[in-house]
């Protein structure tokens, strides 16, 4: 009887972990267009390391979508790119990204 009841626990952690791991991961860019303090719209700078956020340039299903600028990057997604003093400091990467990032021509922002 105790042994059911054992396997039956042990049953009921190995369901929660799956349904734990299936989950998936809510976007890491809240709804103030910002991601861990940093506002999405800005100066950037292309670095090779030390970013402020790691991003990966995607096709579909962005995080955020961006539209490079060459003045007034004031809005949600809109970017400038610069080599010095940026608001902030971006790195490219193909695998773990922080945000997911989609080249627009029109309509930057939050998906």
């Amino acid at each position: 009887m105790k042994i059911r009841w054992w396997l039956g626990l042990l049953g009921a952690i190995v369901a929660i972990a799956i349904i734990a791991i299936a989950t998936p991961v809510r976007s890491s860019v809240d709804s103030s267009c910002s991601y861990n303090g940093k506002f999405l719209h800005g100066k950037v700078q292309f670095v090779d390391s030390f970013p402020d956020i790691k991003v990966e340039f995607v096709s579909s299903f962005p995080d955020i979508k961006v539209k490079w600028v060459t003045s007034f990057p004031d809005d949600c997604g809109e970017w400038q790119e610069v080599d010095s003093f940026p608001d902030f400091k971006i790195q490219e990467v193909s695998s773990f990204p922080d945000v997911k990032v989609q080249i627009v021509d029109s309509f930057p922002g939050l998906p």
